[in-house]
């Protein structure tokens, strides 16, 4: 693997709609592999695997940016994924446990591009009730329908 003197990047990439710990546990393990975190923030246009975001991809991009743990977020790329990571040229690069992404298929696409990058899928963290934006969802659904609350 390349290490860039005296500098390893990490790279972390995901949606962060709707930023929650699991978010900022994610990116804390990611920082601690390497000296810099950089972050790709998906798309709107880009998220398929899951419900469009409710949060705009500008304004993700804004939060992701603000934590202490992340050094520099971007946008990631409309039209090829991969096209942000090769300008990047990271040494690392993270997934997290529940993230979609196969590795097996990820190692063969950089090795195609000649990425050499390690591929790290993290631990899950300890669980915590409000640690997916689904839960969120779902608990701001049934607090604010059963309670009386009107929803806008």
């Amino acid at each position: 693997m390349r290490m860039r003197t005296g500098s390893i990047r990490v790279l972390a990439t995901g949606t962060f709609d709707l930023l929650h710990p699991g978010h900022l546990f994610y990116l804390e393990q990611s920082k601690a592999l390497g000296d810099e975190l950089v972050v790709i923030v998906a798309r709107d246009a880009n998220v398929k695997h899951k419900p469009r975001p409710i949060i705009p991809q500008d304004q993700r991009l804004l939060m992701v940016s603000a934590l202490k743990c992340v050094d520099r977020a971007v946008l990631g790329d409309e039209t090829d994924i991969f096209r942000p990571i090769d300008e990047l040229r990271p040494d690392i690069i993270t997934l997290g446990y529940d993230q979609h992404f196969d590795a097996v298929l990820l190692k063969e696409e950089l090795a195609t591009r000649r990425i050499d990058a390690l591929v790290v899928r993290l631990e899950e963290h300890d669980p915590c009730p409000l640690c997916s934006s689904r839960m969120i969802v779902g608990k701001v659904l049934k607090e604010r329908s059963s309670d009386g609350d009107r929803l806008p």
